[in-house]
């Protein structure tokens, strides 16, 4: 078939989902990996459901996970008049046939062969008339089989005496589903299909389509579906969330598509892998046969190792953004950027996700007169006896020449051997002078960070309280 083109096709009748995500980026690998095309198609034609909103969304989506998709966006709502041309050609070549039972008639027959022991399905009655009205079905043949290799689930086959006539255009003249994909797909090049596990009852049908036009049939796959822990369809509380509420709850995209590619496809046991990684390695043959289940800690796990690695200089820019969001860009804008580039690094090893990051930075964006600080910390290490221990080190660190790692280690030092006592006797008062409260990076890198001048304001409020 030449080079590999994939595609994606949603439908925007609600946002994208995990679920769908997962689908998106193996399609995209796929085409990646073999230096192919990956294409994107919005699956509009449900007018009541599709909104310009999900529409939208799935697009803001796929480009916040870096899946970029080839050539432009296809509409199927602008494609009736094609489908319908093709739907005119199977009429014509005897592929397809005008029906006018009404469903009472077809349920009627359902019920009917039911009670015989037989499939339920449509039985023919208009297959042989010459009508030139009513609903289209295709002419499915009433022998043989249609097989095909699955690339995840291996051979499967189908009776063709199993499948029903299939409608392929409504009464008001819209096409459906079945006939949209496949003109769609041909047209679009698509030459391989990665989708969930839901249509593999689909893909014989399609199959059948392809064939009745004398076009190349394209290879297929279907994935399993993501589970809950409780091996239950995913649920919202169990991480069935859209794509961009992972984006707001300070996810980096680049974890979201590690975690989502290992639901499902594995490399030996490697855990983490940049995407290019992923280009190089990927492949249909490590594609699991079996369904996945979407583990919460782990997803965090991965987000965490993401957030050590990551250019502080990134996560500078992600946090600025996070933090307009929540007070806006006027305020925002009292807060210096390079702190955010300094506090990041101390931050990283701990910190499960940007907004994570954002909660713990507070303490280094607000002036010492704004700090807040915690009552129980302030009760226990800010007593009569810490005061002039907090005053003294003070007067040490304001008298220091440079201020330095090792100026601040070398002053702490000389200050416990003069005072015969433990750091852990003013550990703790210092870091909540300093930071309001008892966690934080270590004390030498925080002060660091927030200056000589800074420091010296907060530690002096501190020992006013």
């Amino acid at each position: 078939m030449g080079k590999i083109i994939s595609r994606f096709a949603p439908s925007p009748t609600g946002f994208l989902h995990i679920g769908g995500a997962r689908t998106a980026l193996f399609s995209w690998l796929l085409a990646r990996a073999s230096g192919g095309e990956f294409r994107l198609r919005v699956e509009d034609t449900d007018r009541e459901r599709s909104t310009q909103e999900a529409t939208d969304a799935i697009i803001d989506s796929m480009k916040w996970l870096g899946l970029e998709h080839d050539g432009e966006i296809v509409f199927q709502s602008t494609r009736a008049d094609r489908h319908n041309e093709v739907i005119d050609q199977l009429i014509e070549s005897g592929h397809a046939y005008y029906c006018q039972c009404s469903k009472e008639d077809v349920d009627a027959m359902r019920e009917k062969a039911m009670k015989e022991g037989r499939k339920p399905k449509y039985d023919g009655t208009c297959r042989e008339k010459e009508l030139t009205t009513g609903v289209v079905r295709f002419k499915t043949p009433q022998d043989g089989v249609t097989a095909f290799k699955d690339l995840v689930k291996g051979p499967i086959a189908v009776e063709n005496t199993e499948m029903d006539d299939m409608i392929l255009r409504r009464t008001d003249g819209s096409p459906t589903y079945n006939l949209a994909v496949v003109v769609d797909d041909h047209d679009m090049g698509v030459n391989h299909v990665l989708r969930g596990d839901d249509h593999v009852n689909n893909t014989p049908r399609q199959i059948l389509i392809y064939r009745a036009m004398g076009w190349d049939v394209p290879e297929f796959g279907h994935v399993p579906m993501i589970l809950g822990p409780d091996k239950k369809k995913l649920s919202k509380r169990h991480g069935a969330l859209s794509v961009m509420e992972y984006e707001k709850m300070g996810y980096l995209p680049e974890a979201v598509c590690n975690y989502l590619a290992r639901l499902g496809w594995s490399h030996g046991d490697q855990e983490l892998f940049s995407m290019e990684e992923m280009v190089k390695l990927f492949s249909t043959d490590h594609l699991g046969n079996s369904p996945s289940v979407f583990d919460l800690t782990k997803f965090e796990w991965v987000n965490g190792q993401y957030m050590q690695k990551a250019d502080p200089e990134i996560l500078a820019d992600l946090l600025m953004d996070f933090l307009i969001r929540e007070v806006g860009e006027e305020e925002a804008a009292n807060v210096d950027r390079k702190m955010f580039v300094n506090v990041a690094p101390l931050l990283q090893p701990r910190a499960k996700s940007i907004v994570d990051m954002l909660e713990q930075s507070r303490p280094f964006i607000v002036p010492a007169n704004f700090l807040p600080y915690d009552e129980k910390a302030v009760k226990k290490f800010l007593t009569d006896e810490t005061k002039p221990l907090l005053e003294e080190i003070a007067g040490r660190i304001e008298a220091l020449g440079e201020f330095t790692d090792k100026g601040l280690e070398d002053v702490h030092r000389q200050f416990l051997e003069d005072k015969d006592i433990k750091f852990k006797v003013i550990a703790q008062p210092i870091r909540v002078a300093i930071m309001g409260k008892t966690q934080s990076p270590g004390l030498f890198e925080t002060m660091m960070v927030l200056g000589k001048d800074e420091t010296l304001a907060r530690m002096r409020r501190a020992v006013e309280l």
